[in-house]
């Protein structure tokens, strides 16, 4: 771990959201991000748009409940999928606002 930071959130969440979160920040090794991405998947809530994301060399993963997404930094033809996917599980719009 890196970095565990608390932050108000308050004026930006949703309903199903708490006002406070935090945030974990870390490095892993790069053979290791596969099963980072799907021990995420399993333990995010699949309520209230919860998501976690990383890069990786030149990819982005973006990892829901259950769903991991990893698509080529750039690609905005995918990156679409995956913001349409996480409007379907409930991700505020604003939220939606990685970075590539």
């Amino acid at each position: 771990m890196t970095r565990v930071v608390r932050r108000d959130v308050s004026a930006s969440v949703s309903a199903d959201q708490p006002d406070v979160w935090t945030v974990l920040d870390s490095e892993a090794a790069d053979d290791v991000a596969d099963a980072l991405a799907q021990s995420l998947s399993r333990c995010l809530r699949a309520d209230g748009g919860w998501y976690a994301d990383f890069t990786l060399g030149n990819d982005h993963v973006v990892v829901f409940a259950n769903r991991v997404f990893r698509y080529r930094r750039g690609d905005l033809a995918r990156r679409a999928e995956v913001v349409a996917y996480g409007r379907t599980v409930g991700v505020p719009e604003h939220q939606l606002d990685w970075t590539d």
